[in-house]
């Protein structure tokens, strides 16, 4: 039997750009028309721009520039962005993944200024959100040092972003945990209380079940203390999930496990003690902080009229 894959890495090729137009066509009428308040405006156009003349057929250009050092992600976007408000090119000077340093441009948008301002605003959200989270990304995997452990993600992800939140942490060094409930098995404590499962046979047993259920796909348990593994260990499980083990603990877990199953740990690992397990013998790493914790990364937007 084919060995399950544990950890993968989306591209931006393997996201729905259907799903991508979606979002931006939200953020977009949420700030042209008011979408999600009870009362729509009286207006639905951008007044401020709306304001100045026309500048005829004249094309302008905006400089994109990071104002911090970050790690960029979100430049795919940008053409589906600017399709929606109605025109525009842009070119990019650097790529997902990148580092970028204060004053560096990112990229350079031209089109006609009514539409580039319009959409500035919208643009940037995706941009510095996206940014924040690969640069956090980017703090845990050098954290992280020469240790061979993975980062990995969650599924504590802003709803219908989740795509683009983990990609973003691919951009940044990580890797992806499962996706979604449909790609793994994944036995949390949760589940072994509500079916009173917690340990000995009806631990196995519960194992043994879901490997008789899902024989293509991945088993993980989650085990809060030491002597849950052995049972698990018996039914075959791929992974076994380390929760709130202290770095001590994880070195005495990984060496009963001896290469059994892969060893992946979780909960209350930060910048602070991340590398205190990176030498742990782990096979990976999970925390959701790079995502639901990072900070918006400052890109600029600087403007001028192209000749």
């Amino acid at each position: 039997m084919t060995k399950p894959i544990l950890a993968s890495r989306l591209n931006w090729k393997d996201i729905d750009p259907e799903h991508v137009r979606k979002l931006i066509r939200l953020a977009r009428e949420e700030d042209l028309w008011g979408a999600g308040l009870a009362r729509q405006p009286e207006s639905s156009e951008d007044v401020t721009t709306a304001t100045f003349p026309p500048c005829g057929n004249e094309n302008s250009q905006a400089t994109l520039a990071a104002r911090q050092p970050l790690t960029i992600c979100g430049l795919q976007l940008i053409p589906l962005i600017l399709e929606a408000y109605g025109g525009g090119t842009f070119e990019t000077l650097l790529r997902d993944g990148d580092s970028a340093q204060i004053g560096d441009k990112i990229g350079i948008l031209t089109g006609p200024p009514a539409k580039l301002l319009t959409a500035e605003r919208v643009l940037l959200n995706f941009l510095q959100h996206l940014s924040g989270i690969a640069t956090a990304t980017a703090d845990y995997v050098r954290a992280l040092g020469n240790s061979s452990t993975r980062l990995l993600d969650t599924r504590k992800t802003t709803p219908g972003y989740r795509t683009l939140e983990k990609y973003a942490v691919v951009c940044g060094g990580g890797w992806n945990h499962r996706i979604g409930l449909w790609d793994r098995v994944l036995i949390k404590d949760n589940h072994l209380d509500a079916f009173r499962a917690k340990q000995g046979d009806a631990l196995r047993e519960a194992v043994q079940l879901a490997r008789k259920r899902n024989p293509s796909t991945g088993i993980e348990v989650e085990v809060d203390h030491i002597h849950q593994i052995p049972p698990v260990l018996d039914a075959g499980a791929d992974c076994i999930l380390l929760d709130n083990f202290t770095p001590d603990e994880v070195k005495e877990a990984v060496k009963l496990v001896n290469g059994r199953s892969s060893t992946e740990a979780s909960g209350g690992i930060d910048l602070r003690n991340i590398g205190d397990y990176a030498h742990a013998g782990l096979d990976f790493i999970s925390t959701g902080a790079p995502v639901h914790q990072s900070k918006w990364v400052d890109i600029g937007l600087d403007w001028q009229t192209s000749t």
